[in-house]
């Protein structure tokens, strides 16, 4: 925006007078992470290396430096913006102040001047945004506000009353509970607006000539960024500055695109660049509309060693998807688009030679996706691939790995938003065809662009042969299991959406007899008020910051103990959810396309290595429950001819624990076949192994899980109903007959805060930055991460060994037979009768084998007409 003035203004922290007027102000608020806490020193360092004043004063927030600052500004002619996310400051527009909301998230800038701001908020002066506040509250600064007041009521209340003073002073207007509330905690939305309102007198003087922005200081500012080493800010601010997209133009939401001479493109291909640069944003996107640039364009990617795909789609399911455009990159700064609403399979299949080349790598962002599409139509995706997602999932897990991400991360470059470009449109398939060539030539150029990086990057981490050998092969192995996808029995859900109905309104009746009268269940406001206004189950209820009572599944669980209401009130909400979520929703994603449900398996969600699922969700279809199981009656092989198969690797956790250990008792009890918890609950207890009872063995399967996890005393108490002291006791005594275990995760936590991370078997990396904090709160949990993240990871790793493996024997004997699932650590088959005994042995022995261990593996099998049987 190019300022003439510039300040930037801190916190201080010392206390302000909203701390004095409310000792709770902010008290809520989580402690300051310890890596932001560490870097306030570097950024305010940056800021006087770029010449810009730094406006601090102890008692009062930067805000109301800002605002103090802003209506001084004014007075003297200027045009003030106020750039923030912050909503309160919405309160200081006027004619020549504005709120700068800064781009975020895919959305472009937003500047809020006075119609914007009456607009936003249904008022009818900007000082009335005070009052909101004051009757919504902030719970970010534990403002408490009125509570019950939303953002509907609390403009209802100032379009009627204008204020929150005079919404108080005719609270005997209102009716009801709105009457009730109002009287009762009217004073303390007049605090809350008093605190939520920005000061405008901080004793602090705007003098022109002391912010006037002159540029950076380079003797000064140059060595912080080599430190840091901020290379592409350097490059931007020192060297060649990068250039940056065109403008909007008028009348419209979207972009122009133009050569590096400022020229409108031409379709032509491009077969090489005279100068790869990779970081400026000039490029030349067309479109291959014709059957003669089709076979250039095809001519010329047979000649390249690495080309960068896309198929542009619209939908998020494969088998489905609607084609839209076939994007091709393999120049820096080129991107083409085919488009395919008309005739796809047709020139989908001109471009088959090209996608069945073995000796081309393909590279792209989700290639999973783009492998099932192409299966569609019978087209294979060969040679070595290079999923840019993937990579960057291994090198930061912790972080999203969409493509706007990475490319800002590598490239110092946001890319073009799909709704940016079409104009908040919801249908990719209704956008002008320029647009999509934009959007699809863009993907696969910076898809081509980061693909360098992101490679050194994982050589750096030694990140390499998790990433060759292990991830990018499942990728297959995933979009295979998944183009297949899964039969199940509408019938079945049917009956049982019957009966969850029926017990449900059953359980309803029993829980209204209890509580004398009828009311919403599922609204926690009535719930809470009879389970503790009527019925007094406890005597102090926990309220949430709303001022309702809180009736969460952990207090609802604690009361479960004592009273049958609590017990059946559960029970209900667990019918409700397998109803809704499950029983009701799966026949709903039936696909139409082969009558089969088709999930998304997802590589790159979860920090410690293992898959997730998602439309549906497999992995959190419950087991522990009869009516939870029943679900997995549902799912059924695909014909008569078929019977599904489970193969679940037994308590691999805990073995992976004993092996790292080298515990030699925990060894040894694996070795010999022995129960696991037995063996530790007669130890523990100092038994023999034929006198541990059913109750000692559960408290030893607790422990056994819980010290995976780092469980604490108070932890383990509560699984166990003990109190903390024998809890505390007991993991005491379980470190005493396992030292070898308490070693383990003594070294492992040791070793994380010396290198800040942990690792699996494969090499695969879990960042624990607040290792080292002083918060204690975050310290712990990265000490329980430095113990389980090894152990999770590891068993996340063994079993996609095991479904490579598995897959390739499969797909070089052609068997019929199929893997359809993998949930947790259970692979689901769908196989043929005829090929069971064959197929049956050698995946026992896969999953077995997929590394070596100093224990051995157990699997264990069930063949079964439906999942529930085969599980």
């Amino acid at each position: 925006e190019k300022p003439t003035h510039l300040a930037v203004a801190f916190d201080t922290s010392a206390p302000t007078f909203r701390h004095k007027e409310f000792k709770e102000y902010k008290a809520t608020r989580q402690a300051q992470p310890e890596d932001i806490r560490s870097m306030i020193p570097w950024i305010k360092k940056i800021v006087k290396g770029f010449n810009v004043p730094i406006l601090v004063l102890d008692g009062y927030e930067a805000d109301d430096i800002i605002g103090t600052f802003a209506k001084q500004a004014a007075k003297k002619d200027f045009e003030v913006f106020m750039m923030t996310p912050d909503k309160d400051f919405s309160q200081l527009v006027e004619e020549h102040i504005y709120l700068y909301k800064p781009a975020y998230m895919g959305n472009s800038v937003e500047i809020l001047g006075v119609p914007e701001v009456l607009d936003k908020y249904g008022i009818n002066n900007v000082d009335q945004v005070r009052d909101l506040l004051g009757l919504q509250g902030d719970a970010v600064d534990n403002i408490p506000g009125i509570p019950g007041v939303g953002p509907k009521t609390a403009v209802k209340y100032i379009q009627e009353y204008g204020s929150v003073e005079e919404l108080v002073k005719n609270a005997d207007k209102l009716k009801g509970k709105q009457k009730e509330v109002v009287t009762e905690f009217g004073q303390q939305g007049i605090l809350s607006k008093q605190l939520a309102t920005i000061k405008l007198d901080v004793p602090i003087e705007f003098i022109e000539s002391d912010l006037e922005y002159v540029g950076p200081n380079e003797a000064e500012l140059k060595p912080l960024f080599e430190e840091l080493e901020f290379r592409t800010l350097i490059k931007r601010i020192f060297g060649e500055e990068v250039a940056t997209p065109k403008s909007k133009k008028k009348g419209g939401n979207q972009l122009s695109f133009f050569d590096p001479q400022g020229n409108a493109t031409e379709p032509e291909i491009v077969e090489e660049a005279s100068k790869v640069d990779y970081y400026s944003t000039s490029h030349n996107y067309n479109l291959i509309d014709t059957p003669e640039l089709r076979a250039k364009m095809l001519e010329f990617l047979l000649r390249q060693s690495d080309v960068a795909i896309h198929l542009l789609v619209e939908g998020n399911v494969a088998v489905e998807a609607k084609l839209i455009g076939l994007c091709f990159s393999y120049v820096p700064g080129e991107g083409y688009m085919i488009p395919l609403t008309d005739r796809s399979e047709e020139v989908l299949n001109e471009f088959k030679p090209f996608f069945e080349n073995s000796d081309i790598s393909k590279t792209g962002h989700n290639l999973k996706f783009d492998i099932q599409v192409l299966k569609r139509f019978n087209i294979e995706l060969k040679g070595e691939i290079f999923d840019i997602m993937l990579a960057h999932y291994l090198i930061d897990p912790e972080m999203r790995h969409d493509l706007e991400i990475i490319s800002e991360n590598y490239l110092s470059y946001t890319p073009l938003k799909r709704e940016v470009l079409m104009g908040k449109k919801t249908e990719l398939l209704d956008a002008p065809i320029e647009d999509l060539r934009d959007i699809g030539a863009e993907f696969v150029d910076l898809c081509l662009r980061t693909k360098e990086k992101i490679a050194s990057d994982l050589k750096k981490g030694n990140l390499e042969d998790l990433f060759n050998d292990v991830e990018t092969p499942l990728i297959s192995v995933l979009a295979a299991i998944e183009f297949e996808g899964v039969t199940i029995n509408p019938s079945t859900l049917e009956g049982m959406s019957a009966d969850l109905e029926n017990d449900s309104n059953k359980l309803q009746k029993e829980i209204f007899e209890i509580a004398g009268e009828e009311f919403n269940i599922g609204s926690p406001k009535q719930l809470g008020e009879i389970l503790f206004d009527k019925l007094k189950l406890i005597e102090k209820p926990k309220k949430t910051k709303t001022g309702q009572y809180a009736t969460g599944e952990e207090i609802m669980h604690r009361l479960a103990k004592e009273h049958d209401i609590a017990n059946k009130i559960l029970e209900f909400r667990e019918y409700q959810k397998l109803k809704s979520t499950y029983v009701d929703a799966l026949p709903k994603m039936i696909s139409p396309f082969d009558n089969r449900i088709h999930t998304d398996y997802r590589q790159t969600v979860a920090a410690t290595g293992r898959l997730s699922s998602n439309n549906p969700n497999l992995q959190n279809i419950p087991i522990r429950t009869e009516k939870g199981k029943a679900i997995r009656k549902a799912f059924v092989p695909r014909n008569k001819d078929f019977v599904l198969m489970s193969a679940d690797y037994s308590q691999i956790e805990l073995r992976i624990m004993a092996s790292f250990s080298k515990d030699e008792s925990m060894i040894e009890a694996f070795r010999e076949g022995r129960d696991i918890h037995a063996t530790t609950a007669a130890k523990i207890f100092d038994i023999p192994l034929d006198d541990v009872d059913a109750n000692m063995r559960r408290m030893a399967k607790s422990a056994n899980f819980g010290i995976i996890y780092g469980i604490s005393a108070f932890g383990l108490a509560n699984n166990l109903n003990i109190s903390r002291s024998e809890a505390s006791e007991f993991i005491q005594s379980y470190f005493r007959e396992f030292p070898a275990v308490k070693k383990y995760m003594d070294d492992a936590i040791n070793l994380a805060r010396e290198q800040e991370y942990v690792e699996t078997i494969l090499g695969r990396r879990r960042y624990l930055p607040d290792i080292n904090s002083r918060n204690m709160t975050m310290r712990g949990f990265a000490e329980r991460n430095a113990i389980n993240a090894p152990i999770q990871g590891s068993a996340a790793d063994i079993i996609k060994i095991a479904m490579i493996n598995i897959q390739k024997w499969m797909n070089e004997n052609n068997f019929k037979s199929r893997m359809i699932m993998q949930v947790h650590d259970e692979l689901v088959f769908d196989i043929h009768k005829k090929e069971l005994e064959t197929i049956k042995s050698p995946i026992i022995e896969f999953m077995k084998g997929a590394h070596p261990l100093e224990v051995p593996m157990d699997i264990g099998v069930g063949i079964g007409e439906d999942w529930l049987e085969a599980h």
